[in-house]
């Protein structure tokens, strides 16, 4: 390793350890900036960090086209950057920050995925997801998650003390350590009950609410096989990440008539206009809703 790597590696580690004690920043965040950097410091492994120019980081950014990345994995992976050069002038370690002439490459608007409204319906009154622990529990994700529209790091962050019997509600730890208290229906909150009487039985020594079979901590991959194996059953579309029951909760509160500013409070955004996406998918079903409809077409 040259020494600019070697000075490079601790500046990453410096930064990454902001973004897990300082940020408050999820493990897949830390997981995938990590990566995207790595990329990056090994492109311009021979220069020094505080040398870097906006024509290097231009140079990486067509290397990465050649490569046949699309554009918005290339913007995705020129956020991490743009984040760990703001972190190095912030710490003094440069002098001027190249990345503040780069823009990010033109991508094409994509709505989010989300699941039909009738679909959830059969998933949750035809779908038979049988007996036993693993069955309660994994009908408790799937309803948690379109029920309330939590992340999948939120989820698996959830106690058994978050959920508040007596008022129907559970309280949920979202990004940068912010709470927000989200309320749940009476048929979610008796799943929960009678998950928990399951969940008791093989428990470790932990309060986690989601548990695996061996009574340990639930990790990423088992949310995503379950809602991956039951939207399979369901739906069609190309997506089914934990994120698409997010984006379903979202658009069907929305298609209900739920206030922007509620859905922005419930999904715990920092901002509306990152809620005011699902204002499309919306408008997208009364473009549909009015070409059916109107009588001169």
């Amino acid at each position: 390793m040259s020494n600019n790597s070697g000075e490079s590696q601790e500046l990453l580690q410096s930064f990454l350890n902001y973004l897990e004690f300082e940020k408050r920043s999820s493990k897949h965040t830390i997981s995938s900036y990590s990566l995207d950097l790595q990329g990056f410091l090994s492109f311009i492994d021979t220069i020094k960090i505080n040398e870097c120019t906006d024509k290097n980081i231009r140079n990486w950014i067509v290397h990465l086209s050649e490569q046949e990345l699309s554009p918005r994995t290339i913007n995705r992976k020129l956020t991490a950057v743009r984040s760990f050069f703001y972190f190095l002038q912030k710490i003094n370690a440069l002098s001027c920050n190249p990345v503040q002439k780069i823009r990010s490459l033109k991508t094409k608007k994509r709505l989010p995925f989300f699941v039909e409204k009738k679909s959830m319906e059969v998933l949750f009154d035809s779908i038979d997801f049988g007996e036993g622990f693993l069955a309660k529990r994994d009908r408790v994700i799937l309803e948690l998650l379109y029920a309330t529209g939590m992340r999948r790091s939120e989820l698996l962050n959830l106690h058994v003390s978050s959920i508040d019997f007596s008022s129907n509600a559970l309280k949920v730890l979202g990004k940068r350590n912010k709470e927000r208290i989200i309320p749940i229906l009476d048929e979610t909150i008796k799943n929960i009950a009678d998950y928990i009487a399951e969940r008791n039985k093989i428990a470790e020594a932990h309060s986690f609410l989601i548990i695996t079979e061996k009574g340990k901590p639930a990790y990423e991959n088992v949310i995503y096989r379950v809602v991956t194996k039951y939207i399979s059953q369901i739906s069609t579309i190309e997506k089914k990440s934990p994120h698409v029951l997010r984006h379903t909760f979202a658009t069907h509160l929305l298609n209900e008539g739920a206030d922007l500013n509620d859905i922005k409070e419930l999904l715990g955004h920092a901002s509306l206009s990152a809620t005011q996406i699902y204002t499309h998918n919306s408008f997208e079903k009364l473009k549909d809703i009015y070409k059916q409809s109107h009588p001169r077409n």
